[in-house]
């Protein structure tokens, strides 16, 4: 998206300028059930507590909601300028999204085993 938006094209003609609508349509089937996807890692790695994970996969699923939103409201438009695709790039909804995924995934991320001797 982020090259699609520097093209400065003003709206879809051949080339990058059809790709773009279907990597947002890609993006919106995308985040269908993304927290349960989310859900079922943390499940399986048995995680706990609990609690934590289940409000922030609520706090996930609302973002990806809205996020998802932002991207159909796009795809409803005629014709889909790279200004158009710059303006969602900065949407505050997607920068969420996003920014809740860098960090679910980090934690998620397999960490070495600490080694309490090492320390002392």
């Amino acid at each position: 998206m982020l090259a699609f938006a520097a093209q400065g094209l003003p709206g879809e003609s051949g080339g990058r300028g059809t790709e773009i609508r279907s990597m947002l349509t890609r993006a919106v089937e995308a985040l269908a059930g993304l927290a349960e996807s989310y859900a079922a890692v943390i499940r399986d790695a048995q995680l706990a507590p609990a609690a934590p994970y289940q409000a922030f996969l609520n706090v996930l699923d609302r973002d990806a909601s809205t996020a998802r939103v932002a991207l159909e409201l796009v795809l409803a438009q005629p014709s889909i300028s790279s200004q158009l695709i710059d303006n969602l790039n900065a949407s505050i909804h997607l920068r969420a999204l996003l920014t809740d995924l860098f960090l679910i995934d980090e934690i998620l991320r397999p960490q070495p085993a600490s080694n309490p001797a090492a320390g002392a």
